[in-house]
């Protein structure tokens, strides 16, 4: 973020960070920095490294027309109009040899730290639901990435949040594949109430914003405003076509997280967020008791008990 700050010289100090980690839940010991073997099952391929002084923008305009084709003709033919899915076999198939962690997401059990049995989707829902209500009252911008994007909407859109999410960001989202889409209806079939549009979490208040590389295999469904319907506050995906300059020993991945935070479309919304939303000093001083108001108001409505 800092880079693509610099480069696109937006001027502006990166705000209060906070990673989610939850790989952990998934694999018994994470990708090794410092291991040199490349034999290795831990050896770190692709590292960050700054972007390529030299690199290649490449005019993707007949792909692009392509894949909006295809990727609306997959809609039709796997997806039903209750999202249920057609052709279910394939998809799992696919899940199951090309996004290993997504299927362990969706289907496997783990224990918690009480021993208990859990559902890992459980488990690493409950990793950014905890970070989310920690900052309750800031402005928060939730960025995420590939797998995360979808964790993310699951947790903004099935669990119980008090915080408000000024923007949402998702880069290199498989979002708008019609496997995901299933999965998802299928956890919310009472919240779709018969539309046929997925629908934008209600607790996004301002922005959601979803870049996507058109050679990011992972973010083939780039549209995600086709799929996803506004909220009660009229929000719903703004799509922007990026291009995700990552490149490591001469090898180019347009679905590397590093490339998308440092993305010119990107950095602008960063600096926007951290320019526009500069509070009063009024604003500070109040905030804290409205919160409170706010929590006994809930108390109470909670231990009232109607005659």
């Amino acid at each position: 973020m800092a880079e693509g700050l610099k480069t696109n010289s937006l001027n502006v100090s990166l705000p209060k960070f906070e990673m989610v980690y939850w790989a952990d839940i998934i694999h018994d010991k994470p990708l090794d920095e410092s291991e040199k073997d490349r034999e290795s099952p831990f050896f770190l391929e692709e590292g960050y490294s700054r972007a390529p002084e030299d690199f290649l923008v490449e005019n993707h305009e007949t792909r692009q027309k392509i894949v909006g084709f295809l990727s609306r003709q997959m809609n039709r033919i796997f997806l039903n109009p209750d999202f249920s899915l057609n052709y279910s076999f394939i998809a799992d198939t696919i899940v199951k040899n090309y996004f290993r962690d997504l299927e362990i997401y969706y289907t496997e059990n783990c224990v918690d730290e009480n021993n208990a049995t859990c559902k890992v989707k459980d488990l690493i829902r409950k990793r950014l639901l905890d970070v989310l209500e920690k900052y309750e009252d800031d402005d928060i911008m939730l960025v995420s990435h590939s797998m995360g994007s979808i964790i993310a909407f699951d947790v903004l859109s099935l669990l119980p949040l008090e915080s408000k999410i000024h923007t949402f960001i998702t880069m290199g989202s498989p979002l708008g594949l019609p496997v995901v889409i299933s999965k998802i209806a299928a956890e919310q079939k009472q919240r779709l109430n018969g539309k046929n549009h997925m629908v934008t979490p209600d607790c996004i208040t301002n922005n959601w914003y979803n870049f996507s590389d058109i050679l990011d295999k992972v973010a083939f469904n780039y549209n995600l405003s086709d799929d996803f319907s506004s909220n009660i506050r009229g929000v719903k995906p703004i799509d922007f076509l990026v291009v995700n300059n990552y490149e490591k020993n001469g090898i180019r991945n347009p679905h590397k997280s590093f490339g998308y935070l440092r993305t010119r479309e990107f950095s602008k919304v960063l600096y926007d967020f951290m320019k526009n939303e500069d509070i009063t000093v009024w604003e500070k001083i109040t905030r804290r008791p409205l919160h409170i108001i706010r929590t006994l108001k809930t108390k109470l409505s909670s231990t009232v008990k109607p005659k």
